[in-house]
């Protein structure tokens, strides 16, 4: 019997380089996942429900959907990551308006899902959510990685993600009493066939000497799932090499 044996969970964005492994990882622990994607097409193993998480009507018919056909919701897995075009521009061209669609996009649509989905889960007294943060939703960017290549680190993202962190706490604090908990994995640098000179420039420093891999966040985001960590609630899991600890 798997760790999330009869649980109804809902990743958003399950199709993507993290979002996939986290659906598998829930599957082969026992879990029913349904995964909110705005378009997919792939399938591998889970319901996909067409959900555009930016918009409030979509949310709240993907739920009602969930609980006409599954009964109750388990848990939740904030992981869908909207962007801009633009996203990757650097900070002093950024325009204005696409920081305020970036941070509606993204921080709101968290704000939006919870909102909406913790009244389902106060109904059982029971519900984990878990939130897909990043290090650098917690420590500044090491820009010095980015040297020799064309990358940077978006502004937006790490206002973003400090923001889901501290929201994770303040609903962990809130709902507590309700048997909601709440938490955030922030992953480490992804290995996503990044230039080979970025790929060295960040395992020279991260301690375990690699990039992580999306199979190495999936494990962290089933355990917040389960009961596992019944007594584990507003914390934010550093899934990073060991980047963070220096």
């Amino acid at each position: 019997m798997g760790r999330l044996n009869n649980k109804i969970i809902i990743v958003t964005g399950g199709s993507g380089l993290i979002g996939k492994p986290i659906v598998e990882k829930i599957i082969s622990e026992g879990g029913t996942c349904i995964n909110a994607e705005i378009d997919s097409k792939q399938d591998h193993g889970s319901e996909i429900i067409k959900c555009d998480i930016t918009d409030e009507s979509s949310i709240r018919a993907s739920i009602a959907y969930i609980l006409d056909n599954y009964g109750r919701i388990d848990g939740l897995v904030n992981n869908a990551y909207p962007r801009t075009q633009d996203w990757s521009i650097k900070f002093e061209d950024i325009p204005i308006d696409s920081w305020r669609k970036n941070v509606d996009m993204q921080l709101n649509s968290i704000f939006m899902l919870c909102q909406q989905i913790i009244p389902v889960m106060k109904q059982n007294n029971s519900g984990s959510i878990v939130n897909i943060s990043s290090i650098y939703g917690t420590v500044g960017p090491d820009f010095d990685v980015y040297s020799g290549t064309n990358l940077t680190m978006p502004a937006a993202y790490s206002a973003i993600k400090g923001g889901v962190v501290n929201f994770s706490r303040y609903l962990a604090s809130y709902y507590g009493r309700d048997n909601i908990r709440v938490n955030c994995v922030s992953p480490g640098g992804i290995f996503d066939h990044q230039p080979a000179i970025f790929v060295n420039n960040y395992e020279r420093k991260v301690p375990l000497g690699r990039m992580g891999t999306p199979a190495d966040i999936s494990p962290a985001v089933s355990f917040l799932l389960s009961d596992e960590s019944s007594y584990i609630t507003g914390h934010n899991l550093m899934v990073d090499g060991g980047w963070t600890a220096i």
